[in-house]
């Protein structure tokens, strides 16, 4: 393996650990292995710290695929909880407000959930990686500052129920869509949808392109995996 001329390493981002989390393991392990004080390394697609999953990281050279490795399809499955909101949309955050879930049901979910589906526009999180002036949005929000971002059209592919627990109303989704799609964002349209509200539970990227979990390295086990390959060393 040439990690200066570039390769292209899968895993499986653990919980809590933000993407960066995990390039910097790799790159710190890659130096070390390398003798090199420097190495480029990237990643693919931001995945969310309380998310787990496929993270595509690139080094060398090929952190040149980077965009065109961004641009891929992905899939996720989440878990919402139904009746209650937070201000990240998702657990980053206390629940800051409570709605009616009697009238929920899995015949009323399958009425709203089509609205979801093909080209739809999608305000991103203020608790996002998005740009502000300059400033990451999740930044100023946790400052508590106001943040207003744009709606961006995206495509949702394909979304459908894996399963619904009436007596805690929690929702599992498994969702295929484009570059650029937040499921915290979406975790709160379907909640206003249904006339309550939502927030996401858990989250687990199962693919990226044709790179699917099962063929993602856990990144506790990269320096094993490492000693184990043969590796262009620089001269």
């Amino acid at each position: 393996m040439d990690f200066i001329q570039g390769e292209i390493l899968y895993f499986d981002k653990p919980y809590r650990w933000t993407s960066f989390d995990a390039v910097a393991k790799v790159r710190w392990l890659l130096c070390r292995k390398l003798g090199v004080k420097k190495l480029k390394v990237g990643h693919a697609g931001t995945l969310d710290p309380l998310a787990t999953g496929v993270v595509i990281v690139c080094t060398g050279r090929a952190t040149k695929r980077i965009d065109e490795l961004q641009a891929h399809t992905k899939e996720y499955v989440a878990t919402l909880q139904l009746g209650a909101t937070t201000p990240s949309f998702d657990l980053e955050k206390e629940i800051d407000q409570t709605y009616p879930t009697d009238h929920i049901t899995r015949t009323l979910i399958d009425e709203v959930l089509p609205r979801f589906r093909g080209r739809i526009e999608q305000v991103p999180p203020a608790f996002s990686a998005v740009k502000v002036d300059g400033d990451r949005a999740y930044k100023l929000a946790r400052k508590g500052e106001e943040v207003k971002l744009k709606a961006k059209v995206l495509v949702i592919d394909e979304l459908e129920v894996q399963a619904f627990d009436e007596e805690k109303m929690q929702l599992t989704l498994r969702i295929v869509c484009s570059k650029g799609t937040y499921i915290r964002a979406l975790a709160r349209d379907i909640g206003e949808a249904l006339n309550s509200g939502a927030h996401l539970i858990a989250l687990r990227r199962t693919r990226v392109g044709d790179v699917r979990v099962e063929d993602c390295m856990q990144v506790e086990n990269f320096a094993e995996w490492l000693d184990k390959q043969e590796i262009e060393m620089p001269s």
